[in-house]
């Protein structure tokens, strides 16, 4: 599996889960219901990309984030 996403992207991806986790368990936004689950659902898809390097989506779109890859 080839990485498409730069070191940039995948701590910003990192950053915004963390948000996310922030905004589904600590404060009463997403309390409960449907954005709570979504936003860790979410959170969870941009953990794993950038831990994987690799976004599904920007290889439909041949977006590559990366200088050398």
């Amino acid at each position: 599996m080839k990485t498409n996403m730069g070191k940039l992207d995948r701590g910003l991806r990192i950053v915004v889960a963390l948000i996310l986790v922030w905004v589904a368990f600590g404060t009463s936004v997403a309390a409960a219901g449907v954005l709570h689950w979504l936003a860790l659902i979410v959170a969870a898809i941009f953990v794993l990309t950038s831990v994987v390097g690799m976004c599904p989506l920007y290889s439909l779109v041949g977006l590559k984030t990366c200088r050398d890859c």
